[in-house]
């Protein structure tokens, strides 16, 4: 797959797309074959990160101690100190986890975090993973973790062989959008056990618009 082949796609998705009130997602959808998600082996959780930002603004949420709160509230969207975490009900939790798109937590009080957030964040994918770099410590530039998370985006497979992913919004430029796509694909490809023979179909899509395959995966 080349980037002429993404933009010729690109452009035929907007071009039969209608207007709407919202700028919308460009979403890449990886259909697989030959993979099974029962497998540890086929399963796939990676974060990578783009060259360009999705368009679109990411929250998001720290976790801390009261010592590293100061620091933390002049970057992220919002802050949790450990002494609050007690006053976190189940509700407010599942009120975090569709607020904020990542959470990053203090590595000193990471037991603390996984007792009080680790039942909800958990299944949804969004506990402080180490490999988003989401487990800080004083030391940390948290400005340079936040503008990472911007371009920062999580493949998984879940409960079946499918990945889906925005990489921009209807907004972005053509050739943004060609290069966040590739950068997707080329490390799919490096997850996959058979790479290419591992790939059913690729499809671009906004978020209210009629999906197109992208030819020659």
């Amino acid at each position: 797959m080349d980037k002429q082949t993404i933009l010729t796609t690109i452009k035929k998705v907007k071009e039969n797309s209608h207007k709407r009130n919202f700028n919308q997602t460009v979403d890449f959808i990886i259909n697989l074959k030959e993979i099974d998600v029962k497998k540890q082996e086929h399963n796939i959780n990676s974060f990578i990160t783009l060259n360009h930002p999705i368009g679109k603004k990411v929250k998001v949420c720290a976790l801390v101690s009261h010592g590293l709160a100061t620091k933390a509230k002049e970057v992220v969207d919002k802050v949790i100190t450990d002494i609050e975490f007690e006053k976190q009900s189940k509700k407010d939790i599942k009120k975090l986890a569709r607020e904020y798109d990542y959470f990053i937590a203090e590595a000193t009080i990471i037991s603390k975090v996984a007792n009080t957030f680790g039942k909800i964040l958990g299944p949804k994918g969004k506990m402080p993973n180490p490999n988003a770099g989401c487990i800080i410590n004083p030391a940390t530039n948290i400005k340079s973790i936040y503008d990472k998370l911007q371009k920062t985006i999580h493949l998984q497979t879940k409960n079946e062989p499918i990945i889906k992913c925005v990489v921009g919004t209807e907004k972005m430029s053509d050739e943004e959008i060609v290069d966040n796509t590739l950068t997707v694909y080329n490390n799919i490809l490096s997850l996959l056990p058979q790479e290419k023979s591992n790939i059913n179909s690729l499809i671009l899509k906004l978020t209210m618009s009629q999906p197109f395959e992208i030819e020659g995966k």
